[in-house]
């Protein structure tokens, strides 16, 4: 089976355990095939986080690093916090590290992805809350699977976002 079809096949019965175990490739064909919420408020709650797959090192061992503690129960991101207000939306990081945190506040609307150019959920890191660095993070979501969400994490550089790696978050 090509990974194109791995990763389109079933996907009503995907977690995030099953997102874990695919390949950057797989994750960005997924991504690519995947809808974009209905409305903002599809996302409120709490969503549980994961660290999926990133772009470089593929081995060796920062990427063995690198997975073993995004696996991990010790990796201090949890997750992301969502709420739709009248048309707009926002959100935040939580963070266990040194006690229970909410950092990197962001703004969320539809937009199209910077991979794709398809509609997509945006979270918006630009704000004066957040340090230099953060604000320059650019974050996607579309559903994969009922109150599944996955996306592209990128850093910009000169202006452009440079995708750096894969993360979910899930609500069932």
């Amino acid at each position: 089976m090509s990974a194109t079809s791995r990763a389109t096949a079933n996907t009503t019965n995907l977690d995030l355990a099953a997102l874990r175990r695919m390949s950057f490739e797989e994750l960005d064909t997924l991504y690519r095939h995947a809808k974009r919420p209905a409305t903002l408020s599809d996302l409120d709650g709490d969503g549980r986080g994961a660290m999926l797959a990133w772009r470089a090192p593929r081995s060796g061992p920062i990427a063995a690093l690198l997975e073993s503690m995004g696996t991990s129960g010790v990796f201090p991101w949890k997750g992301k916090t969502f709420r739709a207000h009248d048309g707009t939306g926002e959100g935040i990081n939580r963070i266990s590290l040194f006690g229970q945190r909410q950092w990197f506040p962001f703004a969320t609307r539809f937009d199209a992805s910077f991979l794709d150019g398809k509609p997509t959920f945006v979270l918006d890191y630009g704000s004066r809350r957040n340090p230099p660095l953060i604000n320059e993070i650019v974050d996607e979501l579309r559903e994969v699977s009922p109150r599944l969400y996955m996306g592209p994490a990128a850093l910009k550089v000169s202006g452009k976002p440079r995708h750096i790696l894969f993360f979910a978050v899930s609500f069932q």
